[in-house]
């Protein structure tokens, strides 16, 4: 098969849905199959000679401009410019089977337009829950996405009425032959706002490879020292990493932070625990690098709550053996145990987020405890089993040959 990923952002680029459709690309090349990957093209930092993105015969990246102060993320703007441009791209490349979506923007739109033009089947994952994301980066959630929809409708005409989040993906699927999500819980909201009749589960992985490495490398009992805890990802406010170190700050835990990533907010977060004895920040690792850290930890922190669709470093760390800290219930209960839940707060406002603040320090009090006793909670087996993206990767071929036969019989 010759399958065509379009994604929101260049795959070289921070992210979690990223790192996900990296492994697949390269589990799906292994099983024999060929991938094109169409995203926008990544542009250096101000000031760097750096190249713009990593060249790969395997990408087409498209024009693009940076929407970042950091440059990290770009968009390519859906219309007849960018589809001439990728139509030419492809003439060079094998006849497509099936088009992957797995954006939920401009490369959503993106690629959904190039399977109408040349009739393809569509495969739409959906990583993103819109409408929480949108809250949390602009206070005018409500206008932003009218609009978002409004772009919809003049992007992918018939795509369907709506102004509200759900009705943005509702759009988005119905050009879809099958729907999937990366977690139970995430499919089951979609369903219930009728986003897709059946939406088909299908965990993001980890490499089989770089795991086995990983834990062959990992000392067999842990190394004498404090507490060890890492937090790592896009340093965003959905993300939620400025209350996770007021929480930090707050609980007086003696312990070591190793904070992996980068964004918008790295700035704030360095003033915030500035003077804190061992917290540092590590900057951008690559993927063996960062699942090292994972591994070497006693703990990981997940702290957004309500955004992620899967959520994948507590499933990376439950697959290294690594205990996770979680503030999302969501995540908590699909991940089953080896964690530390944080109690969730209720009512709403600035009392909520400080509820949640306290709560956060009570939790990594007692994770920190547990550490230090010899006590602390032991992932599940069937978790590691279940996150190798080699089962993954067979599970979404089994999606793609369905879809591609049933397209077949129209």
């Amino acid at each position: 098969m010759h399958i065509v990923f379009f994604g929101d952002q260049h795959l070289d680029s921070l992210g979690g849905a990223q790192v996900s459709m990296r492994l697949q690309r390269e589990f799906l090349e292994r099983a024999g199959h060929t991938v094109t990957v169409v995203a926008p093209k990544m542009h250096p930092p101000t000031g760097s000679g750096a190249h713009s993105g990593t060249h790969d015969p395997a990408n087409v990246d498209l024009p693009s401009m940076p929407i970042t102060t950091d440059r990290e993320y770009s968009m390519s703007w859906p219309g007849r410019s960018i589809d001439r441009f990728l139509d030419r791209a492809m003439t060079r490349r094998p006849p497509v089977d099936l088009v992957h979506v797995q954006a939920d923007f401009w490369g959503g739109f993106i690629g959904h337009r190039f399977a109408r033009r040349h009739g393809l089947p569509v495969v739409h994952t959906m990583h993103n829950r819109v409408d929480v994301g949108i809250r949390a980066v602009t206070p005018l959630a409500g206008p932003a996405l009218v609009v978002l929809n409004l772009w919809r409708r003049s992007a992918l005409p018939g795509s369907g009425a709506g102004s509200d989040g759900w009705a943005f993906l509702r759009g988005l699927a119905a050009g879809a032959s099958a729907v999937t999500a990366p977690s139970t819980h995430f499919a089951r909201r979609l369903e219930q706002h009728e986003v897709f009749g059946h939406v088909d589960v299908v965990w993001n992985g980890i490499d089989d490879d770089v795991r086995a490495a990983t834990l062959a490398e990992a000392p067999s009992e842990r190394m004498p020292g404090p507490p060890r805890f890492v937090w790592l990802g896009r340093m965003s406010p959905e993300k939620r990493l400025l209350p996770f170190l007021k929480a930090w700050v707050g609980s007086g835990v003696e312990a070591e932070l190793e904070i992996i990533g980068g964004g918008a907010q790295r700035a704030a977060a360095e003033k915030l625990v500035a003077g804190t004895p061992n917290v540092r920040f590590s900057g951008k690792l690559t993927y063996a690098e960062t699942l090292a850290r994972i591994a070497a930890a006693d703990a990981l922190v997940q702290t957004s709550i309500g955004f992620e669709t899967q959520g994948m470093t507590p499933f990376e760390a439950a697959t290294l053996g690594t205990p996770s800290v979680i503030s999302d219930p969501d995540i908590a209960a699909e991940l089953g145990g080896g964690l530390w839940a944080v109690p969730d707060a209720e009512g709403s406002g600035r009392d909520v987020e400080a509820q949640r603040i306290a709560a956060l320090a009570r939790t990594l009090r007692q994770a920190a405890s547990d550490i230090a006793s010899g006590t602390a909670p032991v992932p599940l087996e069937s978790t590691a089993e279940a996150f190798r993206q080699s089962s993954r990767t067979a599970a979404m071929i089994e999606i793609y040959r369905r879809v591609i036969a049933d397209a077949q019989k129209k």
